[in-house]
């Protein structure tokens, strides 16, 4: 940072403080910086890519679909309806865009310290040349700067894919949607990848708004009979082949509450389904059918090759007054303590010793790493450690990951790093902290003996590239 209201990308920017040791991670960093990225999972728009529209306006691309903006400015009594979040009912809300980057210009310094500073900076001047932070005073010039780009072919959808050096890039669909930007995608000629992941939640949690009627159709689109449990197994199956045929996904993605699994007898899993399907389950039944379904994925995944994620523990929609008239997804998720060990021993009864097979944990729970991750991931060869993830996917974040997960678990029971973000823009930012975290701890190592140099940057670039691309596949 510069004098008050400017700023600068230092290049030394996350580096350890300790001149040594800084001018290790340096070495680290020059080395992989500019490797391609890999972003196997998220959750950016597949029409961005399949239809190469401008983007918007500043505010659509920077504020309304951002939930970590919004939480910010909820949290010092910003209304979603003032930065143009849509209401379920209709309602009035803000739609002058101009007016909604006001807000985030005027409240800029609310994001100091955090990683939403960090990604939205950097964006700003890697992309748009900004030298100056967003306030009441420059926010409409700075707003008219971004219009005039987001009007240019440069700044395109896929032009910024290329630009950011994307190799990959995998986004997430419900199993009942058509894939059809996907296909378009697929069928337009361009070399950009972009995959999506199969994230079964509106048809496996009894608690997911609409999950009856979601049935039906799941039923409908693949011919199968999910009034059974055998249909409705085999109409899953039918949609991940169709989700790897079409959209080329490698991957699952679960975001279920808890890491619960469970492996019931067919009969007692088949009469559980028939309370769930027809809404006469308790939440007791809700959680164990989705801790079954957790188990049957597994199954499904020694089959089709797909690789699992399970993304637990948010306590999703916690402010019962945004849920209500806003809907899912608008900053209101609140982590919660998430247990692994007993929870998981189902399924790892069944797969955990297939190396044919990988799941990739994620926590946000914090507590687990050294005691239940790490030797969890360490013992069981099906098994795989997400990055920090969602609330700690910050610089102070990656760090505690690093330091209490590597003694138990190593770097090779690690993914590398994924954004898991709906904010396009942001994802050369967070992965540029990624890899600038890790070439801090890792320069610590050497700076310490405990690892040489040349191990060191061979390890900088697994964590940056090839573990990505061989956990999931890509």
């Amino acid at each position: 940072m510069s004098k008050a209201g400017e700023f600068t990308l230092h290049p030394d920017r996350l580096f350890p403080a300790d001149p040594a040791t800084r001018a290790i991670a340096r070495d680290l960093y020059a080395g992989i910086a500019k490797l391609p990225i890999v972003s196997p999972h998220g959750h950016t728009d597949p029409a961005w890519f399949a239809d190469d529209q401008p983007f918007a306006d500043p505010a659509t691309l920077f504020v309304i679909p951002d939930h970590y903006v919004h939480r910010m400015l909820y949290s010092q009594g910003v209304r979603p309806e003032q930065v143009g979040v849509p209401r379920l009912d209709g309602g009035p809300v803000e739609t002058d865009k101009r007016k909604i980057w006001r807000v985030l210009a005027e409240n800029f310094h609310l994001y100091r310290g955090t990683p939403s500073f960090l990604w939205l900076t950097h964006a700003f001047q890697t992309v748009f040349g900004f030298t100056e932070v967003p306030s009441k005073d420059n926010a409409d010039r700075l707003y008219d700067t971004i219009d005039a780009a987001l009007r240019k072919p440069e700044f395109r959808p896929r032009a910024l894919f290329e630009r950011f050096n994307i190799e990959a890039i995998a986004t997430t669909e419900s199993p009942l949607d058509d894939l059809r930007h996907h296909r378009k995608i697929r069928e337009s000629g361009w070399k950009g990848r972009v995959v999506t992941a199969f994230r079964p939640d509106p048809v496996v949690d009894p608690a997911f708004p609409g999950f009856i009627d979601n049935l039906a159709t799941l039923g409908r689109i693949t011919g199968k009979d999910t009034a059974t449990y055998p249909g409705y197994l085999a109409a899953l199956a039918d949609r991940r082949r169709y989700f790897i045929e079409v959209g080329g996904a490698t991957s699952t993605d679960h975001g279920h509450p808890t890491a619960r699994t469970a492996d019931l007898q067919s009969e007692d899993a088949a009469a559980l389904y028939a309370r769930v399907r027809t809404g006469g389950a308790s939440a007791d039944e809700a959680e164990l059918f989705r801790a079954q379904m957790l188990t049957e994925m597994a199954e499904m995944s020694t089959v089709d090759g797909l690789v699992m994620q399970i993304h637990p523990g948010a306590r999703r929609d916690h402010n019962p007054e945004i849920f209500r008239t806003f809907g899912k997804d608008k900053g209101a998720d609140i982590p919660g303590p998430t247990g692994y060990v007993e929870e998981l021993r189902p399924l790892l009864a069944r797969f955990g010793n297939r190396a044919d097979l990988t799941i990739i944990l994620f926590t946000l729970d914090e507590t687990v790493y050294s005691r239940e991750l790490a030797p969890l991931a360490g013992h069981y060869p099906a098994l795989r450690l997400g990055p920090a993830w969602w609330f700690h996917d910050s610089p102070e974040g990656m760090r505690r990951y690093r330091e209490q997960v590597t003694e138990t678990a190593g770097f090779y029971n690690t993914v590398g790093f994924n954004d898991d973000t709906r904010a396009f823009l942001s994802i050369p930012a967070r992965h540029d902290v990624s890899r600038r975290v890790d070439c801090g701890f890792l320069a610590r190592l050497v700076a310490e003996h405990r690892l040489g140099l040349d191990d060191a940057h061979e390890v900088a670039h697994d964590l940056a590239y090839r573990l990505v691309k061989k956990a999931y596949r890509l």
